[in-house]
């Protein structure tokens, strides 16, 4: 019994001392980025921000033109005969529809663009976190959201950025 015990105990201090071993030799290399960082800092997301915005006042400009006619409508609706109410009460149902309609899929199409946009640019920046990464030698590189403590020297959040922009700019802010 206590030769299982004894065996154990060795198996778990391997199990325990055997990565920290393979490390030592594999002479691993960690780096850390912040990811919100090259997300919010890489002048592609600005770029794309500047055509989502312009994008959502241009909805809204159309979404107020909608409510104007409604409010215009309702406006009239004290001059009219009863007649005349019954129709317009019906036109401003009607009107009222599609402005809910328009703006459910106006928001639908906006949001579809702006994850399609975020995940293309999510994608861009993984594949130089790993094309940088194999290029240094990096074994592994972590968000730094989910480290306790990362040493500055191991942070590659500064030239990821730099190439990025770089990048961009080399092909014009188009891409």
């Amino acid at each position: 019994m206590k030769v299982f015990k004894l065996l154990g105990v060795a198996l778990c201090f391997m199990l325990v001392a055997s990565p920290m071993v393979l490390a030592q030799e594999a002479k691993l290399k960690f780096a850390h980025v912040d990811l919100a960082k090259l997300f919010d800092e890489y002048d592609k997301t600005k770029a794309y921000d500047k055509v989502l915005e312009a994008d959502n006042t241009k909805f809204q400009e159309e979404r107020n033109k909608k409510i104007d006619s409604i409010k215009e409508l309702q406006g009239k609706m004290d001059v009219l005969k009863d007649a005349e109410k019954a129709k317009a009460e019906k036109d401003i149902e009607t009107l009222k529809n599609e402005i809910l309609e328009f703006d459910r899929t106006k928001r639908t199409d906006l949001t579809k663009a702006r994850d399609e946009k975020v995940r293309e640019i999510l994608l861009e920046i993984e594949k130089l976190v790993s094309e940088y990464a194999q290029k240094e030698g990096i074994t592994y590189v972590m968000n730094d959201r989910v480290l306790v403590y990362g040493d500055k020297t191991l942070n590659i959040t500064e030239p990821i950025l730099k190439t990025l922009n770089d990048n961009y700019k080399a092909q014009g802010g188009k891409k």
